[in-house]
């Protein structure tokens, strides 16, 4: 088979091109847009990451250039139609599990660095300012930590989080029995949100946890609380997020995904003009900190990435029955656990 992998970067083709496989893969950094999806004729597969177009209208562009298997770098995928991918009998398969590790300490490693002000304080190094007045942050050790989203890389959240010895309180509609087993307490969202020193959000995105925080629930979290977010930017309101921050209510934010990242993250726009304004907004704030997706990104899971979304291929190809293929009625039963 011959395989477009769009969206993809220098640790992309890496390790792809490390993994054993009969199959011809072509790269490109280019997204999956309307724009670019002629860039996929002759070939019989493509491979999608977050950041590009999987809608309705772009399969069928797709569907008509012969492309007949989608391959996901991601375990989310919310940014494809797979009803639609269904209806063209097109097949899809994302990553259900990559080291959850690699998410949860990016997580730990952004609270501990807004909530010990790590990066505020090397600037003031860097200017020679030796003062750590305004550098005053709190013990975890003790506090509680709310974790929205008890599936693999909640469960290693929560895992750091009792080793600091947080108290750990979690919210999800289908209660872990090993997390139970590991001390984590689960109770309502209102609960969490009016007792945790901090919370951190590991749901996917979708009809029902759409803006989770809005208004209304950021209002209700304990002043001075941190807000962690690895999932998915829509998960947060963006405009609540940013009036709660400039209210002082909120005693930070660290967001590895944004609402509206899709062709902000991922690319080089330093010749450009930021035309956005919520995110410079947020990046305005000293008490939040934002990275570009990064969260997956170390050497282990990339390289789990790509023998997963290769095997998928090598299933496809085969005419077998793949575990990681996404249908209408698997995409509802997985909606329904998380």
């Amino acid at each position: 088979m011959k395989v477009l992998v769009f969206s993809s970067r220098s640790y992309d083709r890496a390790a792809l091109i490390k993994m054993p496989t009969d199959h011809a893969l072509f790269f490109t950094e280019r997204r999956l847009t309307k724009e670019t999806v002629h860039l996929a004729s002759g070939h019989d597969a493509v491979s999608l990451f977050t950041s590009d177009d999987g809608s309705g209208t772009v399969l069928d562009m797709l569907h008509g250039l012969g492309v007949r298997y989608v391959l996901l770098r991601s375990a989310g995928y919310d940014h494809v139609d797979i009803q639609k991918a269904n209806t063209l009998g097109m097949r899809v398969a994302h990553v259900p599990e990559y080291s959850p590790n690699s998410v949860a300490e990016h997580a730990v490693a952004m609270l501990m660095a807004v909530n010990r002000k790590i990066i505020q304080g090397q600037l003031l190094m860097q200017l020679q300012d030796f003062r750590i007045d305004s550098l005053m942050g709190f013990d975890i050790h003790g506090k509680t930590v709310g974790v929205i989203g008890t599936g693999k890389i909640g469960r290693a959240f929560a895992n750091i989080m009792t080793g600091f010895g947080a108290k750990v309180m979690a919210y999800d509609p289908a209660p872990n029995q090993e997390a139970i087993e590991k001390g984590v307490q689960y109770g309502t969202l209102q609960a969490l949100l009016s007792e945790c020193d901090v919370i951190s959000i590991h749901c996917p995105l979708k009809a029902e946890t759409k803006h989770l925080f809005s208004h209304e629930n950021l209002k209700r979290m304990k002043a001075g609380a941190i807000l962690i977010n690895t999932s998915r930017g829509a998960v947060i309101d963006t405009v609540a997020l940013i009036e709660s921050l400039a209210a002082g209510h909120l005693g930070g934010a660290c967001l590895d995904v944004y609402e509206f990242e899709r062709g902000l993250f991922f690319e080089d726009h330093t010749n450009e003009s930021c035309l956005d304004a919520n995110f410079i907004r947020l990046r305005s704030f000293k008490n939040v900190l934002i990275t570009a997706h990064q969260g997956f990104l170390t050497q282990d899971a990339v390289e789990q990435i790509a023998g997963t979304t290769l095997e998928n291929l090598n299933r496809f190809s085969n005419h077998l029955a793949c575990s990681n293929e996404l249908t209408v009625w698997k995409s509802e039963v997985a909606n329904r656990q998380n």
